[in-house]
Order: C-alpha cells, then sequence, then structure tokens
C-alpha cells in the first residue's frame, strides 16, 4: 500500500509543475532564404526582424532596450521606408484604408484587441500569414495571424502605403 501512494504523490507532483507560470522561451522564428522572400517589402521586415527579435517590450519603449507594439510600427516605417507614421495604437488605426485579411499584403498593418477597446496591439503583415509585432510575453517576434489567440483577437488590417 505504501509503493502505491508513493507512485500517485509522484504523479500528482509531475503533473503540478505543469502548471508553473514560467516564461517559456521558444526558439526565434527563422528568416527564409532570399529566394523564398516574395517582395522587396516582406525582405526589409525580415530584416528589421533580424535586427530586432528578441528585444523585450517595454510600455513606450522605443530602443532596444525595449519598445513597445506601436513603437516597433513607427521605428519600423521610418528605418526601413523612410515614412513617418503615428506613434500610438489609436493613431495607427485611423492611418490608411481598412484591407480584409484575405487581401493582406506585405507592410500591412495588423490590429487585434486582446483587451477590448481598453487594450489594443498593432504589428505588421510580414507574408505566408505571418506578422512582425512586440509581444508583452516573448519581445519582437513573429507570430502567426491565424494562431488561436491572434486569430481570436483580430480586430482589422489597414494598408498605409
Amino acid at each position: 500500500m505504501r509503493i502505491p501512494g508513493l507512485i500517485l504523490i509522484t504523479i500528482l507532483m509531475a503533473l503540478a509543475s505543469g502548471c508553473s507560470s514560467v516564461r517559456v522561451n521558444h526558439p526565434p522564428a527563422a528568416t527564409p532564404s532570399p529566394d523564398q522572400i516574395s517582395s522587396p517589402v516582406a525582405a526589409a521586415l525580415y530584416d528589421q526582424y533580424d535586427e530586432w527579435r528578441g528585444v523585450d517590450y517595454r510600455y513606450g519603449g522605443l530602443d532596444k532596450s525595449g519598445v513597445d507594439c506601436s513603437g516597433l510600427v513607427y521605428l519600423t516605417f521610418q528605418e526601413r521606408f523612410d515614412a513617418k507614421l503615428p506613434r500610438t495604437t489609436k493613431g495607427l488605426a485611423q492611418k490608411g484604408r481598412q484591407v480584409s485579411r484575405k487581401e493582406l499584403q506585405p507592410g500591412d498593418l495588423v490590429f487585434f484587441k486582446p483587451g477590448g477597446w481598453k487594450g489594443l496591439h498593432v504589428g505588421i503583415y510580414v507574408e505566408n500569414n505571418r506578422f512582425l509585432h512586440a509581444s508583452t510575453s516573448n519581445g519582437v517576434e513573429l507570430a502567426y495571424i491565424h494562431n488561436g489567440y491572434w486569430a481570436n483577437h483580430f480586430w482589422q488590417a489597414r494598408r498605409v502605403k
């Protein structure tokens, strides 16, 4: 009777350890080879990703010590496309024209409402259903727009160029 009890305790401890809230560091997404990239805009966005990948999220941040989602968009358009866009997500959400998810092209802005109207999030569509953004949990990364979380919180997309 003593051994089955120890086995049960061991199993319960193993299961409980799976519930811990440790940040999981996923390996960064690989940048495709140049012959796999669909456009010069996508290539510029992959270059930006290579330069900024893994930089931590910091609300209001605008440098490599930390950047927020709208700051990454602002800097990317300034550095890669010589374009001046608003600094805030709310301001970005009013630029350009709205496009559907089916119409997305490299460089389009993608917006999410992970926290309703109080919390807006923005990224830049790269290609192949991936977007570049500054994640609060993983920093600057490429994510899939059809991932359950992002798909469930998608709000709109806008073409600014």
